[in-house]
Order: C-alpha cells, then structure tokens, then sequence
C-alpha cells in the first residue's frame, strides 16, 4: 500500500509506482494530510465527490483547503483555500470545471477549478448544509441542512425555491432522482415526498410499510435508472422500495453487530443497465459491506476495526471507491482488485482418463479403476457414476484462497506434533487459516482466564506508563494492547518492568493476536521462558552465554564470516543480539516471520538460535563486504533480500550437523508449558539487581515525583505570574482594544457623519432637482396658464375690439350727431357773440365817450390846477408851505424808517422762529429717521411757500402803499386847490393810519391774505356771468376760444391808460419848462 502525504503541498503525484491493489484490501493508495507526532495532529480530510466521468475526484479537510485528485494523470493539485471547513461537495456541475462547496458558516460558493477563483457566493441557510444534490443536466441543485431546503438556479444563482419544515419534523436529506425531474424529500419522520422540479407540485408519497416495521432512516441511496430506493437508519434492517410502485419489495436483515447504518451506496456497473445489484452499506462499525440484493451474499467489504470509514463515495463509472477513514486519511479502492476472486471464471472441470480404454496401455484394469480421480477447482461436483467404474472425486483446497476468519472459534483434535511436522517440511509453513490453531495447539496455552484477569486487574504498570513516547504506534489500539501486555508480563514477574527490550520482542505477538489478550499474554510468557532460557542471568547485561553458544556454532561452521567479525571488531552484540531481542521482526517481513517460528515453534528451543546463525550464514557475501560498524548495525537492523526457506533449510542443517559438545540444545532445556489454573513463577534471574534497579528506580521515581511536585509548584506560581501578566497583558490590551474600538466607533461615527452629509447633499440635490423639477412643472403650468390666459386675453382683446369697434361706430354715429349739434350751437353761438360784439362795441363807444369826457375833464382840472398852481407861487406863504412840506417829509421819511426797522425787527423774529421750527425739525429727524425727513421736505416746501406768500403780501402791500400815497396825494392836493389855502397837513395821522393799516395787513398775511388772495383767484376764475370761453359745461369735445374781444377790450384800456400817462408827464414837462423850481427838489408825479 502506497502512502501520500499532501501536506504543505499544492500540487505532486498521487503514486510514485505503479499501484498494485491486493484482493485483500484493494487499496490503490493512502492519502495523508500531514504526519502524526505527539504534539501536534494531521489535517483530517471530511468530504469526498466524483465528477460524472468517475476519473477525477475532489476531497476537502478541516482546513477548508479543496484539492483536486486526477486518477488518468495521476496528479493532485490545491485548487482553493477557503479557510473554513467543508460540510458537503458536488463535482457534476453542468460547467466541467466548476465545482459547489458548502463551508461552516453556512453558505455555499461556487469556485472554478482551472482559474482558481471564485465564482459565486450563495447564502440562506440557517444551519449546517449536510448535502448538496445536483440535477442530471447540472444547471439545478438542491441544497440540504436540518431545516430547510433550498432549490438554486446554477446559471444565475439564484435561490428559485424554499422547503421550509417545521422545526420538531425536520428534513433528512432531499436529493434529484437520476433521469428525472423529481425531487426526493426525506424527513426525518420517515415520510418521503416525491415533487415536480419545474412546479414542485407533490407527485407522491411512499406509504407506511406494511409489516409495521419502523425504520428511523438516516441513509438514503438511488439506483442509477431511479427506479429503486435503498433506506437504512438506526436498524440492522434495510428498505428497498420500488419508485414505480411506490411499494415497499424487500427487507435486507445485516448481521447482528451491525445496529445502525450510516451510508449507503450503489455500486454501478458498466452491464446492468443502471439498475444496480450492488449496495453499499456503511454500519456504525467503520466497515462497508457491499451486498448484492439479489442473492443477499456479502460480494466484499472495505475498511477495518482499527481503521474505520466515515464516508465514502464511489465513482460513477464504478472502478472506484474513495473513503474518508478514522484517522482522516483518504483511501481509494479499486472495485477491480476487490471483486477480482468474484469475477474470474469458473474453474474448469478435469475429466478423469480411463486408462483400461486405451488400447496402448499395459495397465491392468483393476489398478486403472482405482486411479480414476476426478480433480475440481474449489467446487464439488457429484461424479457421473458408470456400470463397470466408481469414480472418486477429490477436492484440493489451497490454503492462501480460504478466508481469515473464525480463527479462534472450531478447534479440532487429534493433532499429532510428528504429523505437524511432516505437514511443515512439506509445505514449508502451516496453512494460514489453520496457523493460530497449531501454534495454540504446538505451545499448549493453558487459557487462565483469572489469572490474567488478576494480573490486568492490577493496571498499567508503571514502567509503561509513558510508552508511546518511546514507540509512538499510528494505531490506538495496537498501542493500548502491548501497554497491557508489557503491564501484565511486569506485574507476573519483577524483571519484565526493567527490561528494556521486551516491547520489541513481545511487538510482533501483540500485533498477531491484538484481537485476544490473554492469547498475547500467554504466546509471550511461553516464548519468554523456552525460547529465552538464559536471557536474564546477565541481566541488565545481555546475554553473554547465549551470545556465546551462536559464536560456537558460527565458529564451527563458517571460520571466515567469525575471523572477519573479529578483525572489524564486531562482536556478538552487534551479529546476534539484535535479531534475538527483536526476533527477527526488524529483518524479516510479515510472512517471512510467521513461516519461520512455525517452524521455531516446532522444534527444540535451540532452533532460534540456529536460525540466527543460518541468517548470518545465509548472508555471508554481503557481510563479508562490510568493513564499518555502521554497516554492520544497519545490517541487523532493516531488511535484507534473503530467501526465507533457504534460511529454514540451514537452519534444521545446522541442528543436523552441529557438534553435541557445542550445540545449543545441551544447554537449553525442552520445551515446558505454562501451567494451568496459575502461571509459574519466573525467578531465573539474578534478583538482588533487579530489586537494586527497582529500588534504584522507585528513589529516582521518588524523587522524579518530588522534583515534579517543585516544577508543578514552581511551574504553578510561573503560572500565576503569568497568568497576572496575562490578566494585565489583556486589561491593557483590553483598554488598547477599547481605545481601538472607541477610534474606530469614532471613525464609524464620522464615517457614518460622512455618509449621512453625504445622503443629505444627496438628498439635498435630489431635493433641489425635485425642486427644479417641481419649479419646471410649475413653469410649465405657468406658461400654461399663460398660453390660456393669453388665448383669454386674445378672445378677451378680440371680444373687446368688436365691442370697441361696435362703440367706435355708436361713437361716430355719436360723434356725427354731436358735431351736428355743435355745428347749430356754433352758429348760436356766432350768433350771440356778434350779439355781445354789438353790446360791447356800444359799451367801447359808451366808455370811449365816458374816457373822453374824463380826459377832458382831466385836461380841464390840470389847467385849473396848474392856474391854482401859479396863483399859488405868487403868494407869500410859499416858504412856509415849504418848510411845512419839507417838515413833514423829514417826519415821513423818519416814521418810514421806523417802520423799516420794525419790519425788519419782525422779518429777523420769523427768521428766528424758522431756524427754531427748524432745530426742532431736525431733532425730530433724528429720531424719527424717514417720517422727519418726509415731514422736514414738508417744512421746506411750508417755507418756500410762505416765503412766496410773504413776496405775495410784500408785494401787494406795496402795492397798496403806492396807491395810498397816490390817494392821499391826489386828495392833498385836491384840498389844497379846492380851498386855496394851505393848511397844515397831519402826516403822522395820515402815516399812523396807514401803518395801522400795514401792520394789519401784515399780521393776517398768512392765511388770510392767502384766502384773499385765493378768494381773489377764485372770484376770477368762476365769475358771476357765465364766459364764452368756458366750455366746461358743454357736452361737446371740441373748445372754442370766444374772448378775444375782451382782450382787444384790455388791450385798449391799457394803451389808453399808457396814453393819459404820457400825456401827464408831457404837461409835467411842459410845466417845468415853463415855471422852472430850481429852489426846490425835483418831484416826479405819478
């Protein structure tokens, strides 16, 4: 059997040789994932799965690491490393190189094999997913875990189904029958429902059986064609239904030890059509039984007691089986090899000769009749039976074709030890089937059952408490087996606790009979005290005079092969020791070994010896071309290329013809077996060192406790300190962890700050383009509305033009009528005011003789004024009018400036009281800002108004002034012409007067000059008698301008009034030049 180790590799060969698979195991090769040592453990491989050809397999470990194994190209590569375990695989996608991978966590991804990455990651499961089942066209697969059931689409994958159970029920297992579309669902209620794939419409269920057996089924298998369903559980019964049928045809009874089956499998065939015969059934045991369900016979069965099956898988082209064993090993099988004894053909069948027919023949009839045999290969067959002949029949059996088992349990008797050995000589060895028997027979084994029960009673024996560190055996219960053998041989006897080399001599028992304790026990007590005669006398030395009798024997038989040991200084130690101490177990392989001590077993105990001097002999050339040490050591310790049966046959040589003065056997007993009831006592050793080795050994063991009791104590207190350090190592770290945790909160704060700014400029610009686009709708809407309101407006305009140029024609019409009216009114008015120009053209005429008369009158009153005037002159109180006048002037021109200043005085007191109102105006504008300012402009325009009222009432006070003085001159003079005499004329009165007058003007030239005046304007602008000009109470549009007569009127009054002024100065002038007054200041008269 072939070994591979994968650890720590991503791609190598499967086997390094070509694989030959025994019949017995047919194992091709063993797959190891990392090697066991006392520390640390090897990777265990959990899943195993086929692709559809059946050539490339994919296996899986705890580690989560996939490996691909190529069988044509005998090649294994990594192909991913998903860092989880793996629960289930499926290698028959409809994509080659793509594979389904369910891991702890759940979920199920999908990787491809040839780029090595990822395909797709499918998640959904709850639990464990214990099962992947893919459809034949490998583009579905179904998914399985304790609850749930999931349908994936492998094209998308996407989940397209859910089976949801509920949870006291339970699913089993759900798979895709071969050639179909149905999906099987198992529960674990032991209810199987068949469904559509397409519609996952229930097409049926399988009813209850009907001998009311209750199977808790666990195990589930299809034939190829998906016409039959094997079901197994927690029974040694297994359920074969009919899918077509949907009935329950047989029940398939396993042995007794089997009471619970975990797996079972279809072992296809190339020529049955689908419809397999063979099931595999993998029972609670570790071993897999293939079972053919027709004839109910076992064809073959895979894995061991020791080395058991977890599960298994097989190829679909049926050449392959790949297990995943106990120890996590991968083993692959090959169904070949294991049904090769099933499938070769019959054996023919020889036809006796009759030799009496032979007409050359010389042999007398009755010696040719009892000749005739009749020889068959492994079978009986009745002989055909004649008149004249008996015919004998003969079977040979050939020991290496009968099977191991039942070693133990048919004893037969009669055994002869003669004919034993006669049988060996032979032969050369026992038959195998029989070989256990004859040695229990050949040794005599008593079979104390209380005593070898008082002596494991007793426990493991202190010497062999820490064994597998000095033989660290794979297997656990080969281990445990030789730890209790070696207890027992120590607890029998003191020397067996201090022998070093017990365990490699009892090694080989403890393997052969590992199935039997006390079988082991008592194989190695006998070989111990017959064989080993002698061995402890020396002890702890080995034996020196055994040593020494096979130098005798070599010496006498081969002086050669002893002179060049001893010229290399190889001592008997080093040619003959190791093979004693071993017996022959390190140089000899299994078979060698067994047919060398059946014949040890047979003979005298001095046989051993001689073996070991014929294996010297027998390997003489190759010794006698070792010239180191190391040579010879290596020699006796590893396999050599040696004939085992030329090694037997010197060996009874060297018994035959060894001298009795130097052979063995004079010195070594005959063989004495154990006693019954209770074992001998062993004592041929010398006992006060074993007890001075044992007394040595418990004080060192004292003190060994003792100083592990200091190192328990000190390693305690180192554990204290380090679990202080540890404590303080983990609360800084803790902190550090919480201050990373609050760093990293901080930064998941910020970054979700981040994101959240980032979501609300999101949001925000989404806000805004709603907003926009919100503002758009309202935009269109509004130029919607707009178009509407414009088509309104159009219909409204349009409405409004037709109603415009309806009323422009009622207008016209209107209008016509109008100017019509306005046609008969002109002339009414044509009419009237050539009636008014008649009126007024009397009225001139009437003034002009009236303005005549006056003139004349005028002109009269000058002459008589300027005759007074004359008359005047020439009188003597001219002088004192003079200075009468002159006086009164001075007295005028004084009040006038009195006056003056008064006007002034009160001009500076409204000045005063302006840039007070105006302080006042502008506090007020400060703190009542706008309404000041607007209140201020108020004020000015209130100023400049009344500065214009108060021009106004200057004006027209001057104006008065004027007039008065003009009056009053006018009247002065008149007086003084009337009366003819001067008299004294009061000015101050008169200037009082006017004063009086003035200030009461002025005083009421606010509003009441304004209402005059307004009063004035009004009186002017709405007269009594109705103008021509005024047309506002006409109807008509159109005015007319009917006053030009009245300004020719104004125009003439004023020429005319220009006109007596004129004519005024002209006779002033007239006067002056005719009566010159130099003495006196030039007066104009107005």
């Amino acid at each position: 059997m072939q070994t591979t180790d994968v650890d720590f590799r991503e791609t190598g060969k499967i086997w390094h040789r070509k694989p030959t698979p025994t019949s017995t195991d047919g194992i091709i090769v063993n797959i190891t994932h990392g090697t066991v040592t006392p520390h640390t453990r090897p990777k265990r491989f959990l899943q195993v799965a086929f692709d559809d050809a059946g050539d490339c397999f994919l296996g899986g470990d705890q580690l989560g690491n996939i490996f691909l194994f190529n069988l044509n190209r005998n090649r294994f590569d990594l192909v991913q490393r998903t860092m989880q375990a793996c629960t289930a695989l499926a290698f028959n996608l409809h994509r080659k190189s793509e594979f389904l991978v369910a891991l702890a966590d759940y979920s199920v991804k999908c990787f491809d094999k040839d780029n090595k990455e990822l395909v797709s990651w499918m998640r959904g499961h709850e639990s464990t997913v214990t099962s992947i089942s893919v459809h034949g066209s490998g583009r579905y697969a179904v998914t399985t875990s304790s609850d749930t059931a999931q349908l994936w689409d492998l094209d998308t994958f996407q989940r397209k189904r859910k089976l949801n159970v509920r949870q006291s029920v339970g699913i089993q297992k759900v798979f895709f029958l071969p050639l179909s579309n149905t999906i099987l669902s198992c529960f674990k209620d032991n209810s199987i429902f068949a469904w559509e794939s397409d519609t996952l419409t229930c097409k049926f269920q399988l009813p209850a059986p009907e001998d009311g057996s209750t199977v808790r089924y666990r195990a589930f298998a299809v034939t190829r064609d998906g016409r039959m369903l094997a079901a197994g559980g927690k029974s040694n019964n297994i359920h074969l239904w009919c899918l077509i049928s949907k009935k329950l045809f047989r029940v398939l009874q396993m042995p007794c030890t089997v009471f619970c089956v975990r797996q079972l499998e279809f072992l296809p065939d190339s020529f049955d059509g689908g419809s397999s015969q063979v099931l595999g059934v993998l029972s609670q045991d570790g071993i897999m039984r293939f079972i053919n369900i027709q004839t109910c016979k076992l064809v073959f069965d895979i894995g061991s007691y020791d080395d058991g099956i977890v599960t298994s898988s097989v190829s679909p082209n049926g050449r392959y089986i790949a297990s995943v064993m106990d120890n996590g090993s991968l083993n692959l099988y090959s169904v070949q090899a294991l049904t090769k004894e099933i499938n070769k053909p019959p054996p023919p069948l020889v036809k006796a000769v009759d030799l009496s027919k032979d007409k050359d023949s010389t042999v007398d009839r009755s010696k040719a009749s009892s000749g005739k045999v009749k020889v068959s290969g492994g079978r009986v067959c009745r002989p055909l039976k004649s008149r004249e002949e008996i015919v004998t029949t003969r079977i040979l059996r050939p020991g290496g074709d009968d099977n191991d088992s039942n070693k133990e349990n048919v004893l037969p008797t009669g055994l002869n030890k003669q004919r034993l050995l006669a049988l060996l000589k032979g032969f050369g060895e026992y038959p195998t089937k029989y070989r256990m028997f004859i040695w229990r027979s050949l040794l005599q084994l008593p079979e104390n059952h209380a005593s070898f029960s008082s002596l494991t009673d007793k426990g493991t024996h202190s010497q062999y408490l820490q064994l597998h560190h000095e033989y660290p055996i794979k297997s656990r219960k080969l281990l445990r087996v030789l730890q209790r053998t070696l207890s027992a041989l120590a607890h029998w006897s003191a020397i067996f606790g201090e022998t070093k080399y017990l365990p490699l001599l009892a090694f080989p028992f403890v393997k052969l009979f590992q199935n039997n304790q006390l079988i082991c026990f008592e194989v190695v007590a006998t070989v111990v005290t017959n064989w080993c005669q002698h061995w402890f006398e020396y002890f702890p030395n080995p034996p020196i005079n055994i040593l020494g009798m096979v130098e005798n024997v070599l010496a006498h038989h081969d002086k050669e092969v002893l002179h060049h040991f001893v010229n290399f200084g190889i001592t008997s130690q080093i040619y003959a020791w190791p093979l004693l101490e071993t017996l022959f177990s390190e140089v000899l392989t299994r078979e060698e070994w067994l047919k060398l001590f059946d014949n040890v077993f047979s003979n005298h105990p001095s046989f051993l010896l001689m073996a070991v001097v014929a294996y010297i002999l027998c390997s003489r050339s190759p010794l006698l071309h070792c010239s180191q040490k190391e040579d010879f050591e290596y020699f006796f310790h590893h396999r050599n290329n040696l004939d085992i049966n030329l090694m037997i046959k010197e060996s009874y040589h060297l018994m035959d013809a060894t001298p009795a003065e130097i052979h063995p056997q004079r010195l070594l007993s005959e063989f004495v077996p154990l006693t019954k009831g209770q074992y001998p006592i062993f004592n041929k050793y010398p006992k006060f060192i074993v007890d001075y080795q044992s007394q040595e050994r418990e004080r060192l063991r004292q003190e060994e406790l003792e100083y592990l009791r200091e190192r328990q104590i000190t390693h305690e207190v180192e554990a204290e300190a380090l679990r202080r350090r540890a404590e303080d190592e983990a609360w800084y770290q803790q902190q550090e962890l919480l201050q990373g945790a609050e760093q990293q909160r901080r930064q998941l704060l910020m970054d979700e700050e981040k994101r959240l700014l980032y979501q609300r400029q999101r949001l925000a610009t989404v806000k805004r383009e709603l907003k926009l686009k919100e503002l758009q709708l309202l935009e269109a809407t509004r130029r919607r509305f707009m178009r509407y309101q414009q088509d309104q407006r159009k219909m409204e305009l349009k409405r409004l033009d037709d109603e415009i140029e309806r009323k422009m024609c009622t207008r016209e019409r209107e209008t016509a009528a109008v100017m019509q009216d306005v046609e008969i009114k002109q002339m009414e008015l044509e009419a009237q005011r050539r009636f008014y120009e008649q009126q007024l053209a009397k009225e001139q005429e009437r003034e002009r003789q009236e303005v005549k008369g006056e003139l004349d009158a005028n002109r009269r009153k000058a002459d008589l004024e300027e005759q007074m005037f004359w008359k005047l002159m020439e009188t003597e109180t001219d002088l004192k009018d003079q200075k009468l006048l002159e006086e009164s002037l001075a007295k005028a021109d004084r009040l006038c400036s009195e006056t003056e200043w008064k006007l002034q005085a009160l001009h500076k007191q409204q000045q005063d009281d302006l840039q007070r109102s105006d302080h006042y105006d502008e506090m007020l504008k400060l703190t009542q800002g706008i309404k000041e300012q607007e209140k201020q402009l108020q004020d000015v325009i209130k100023e400049l108004e009344t500065r214009k009222w108060a021009e106004a009432s200057n004006q027209f006070v001057q104006l008065e002034t004027d007039q008065l003085s003009k009056s009053m001159q006018d009247a002065e003079r008149r007086k003084f012409l009337h009366t003819g005499n001067i008299q004294e004329v009061s000015a101050e009165d008169i200037l009082l007067q006017t004063d009086k007058e003035y200030y009461e003007r002025v005083l009421n030239q606010g509003v009441p000059m304004r209402n005059s005046l307004q009063e004035k304007a009004d009186g002017q602008k709405k007269p009594e008698n109705v103008c021509l000009n005024d047309v506002s109470s006409s109807d008509s549009s159109t005015h007319f301008s009917l006053d030009r007569g009245r300004e020719d009127l104004e125009g003439k009054e004023r020429a005319l009034m220009s006109e007596v002024r004129e004519l005024r100065q002209k006779l002033a002038a007239q006067a002056r030049k005719k009566y010159p007054t130099s003495l006196y200041p030039e007066t104009l008269w107005t």
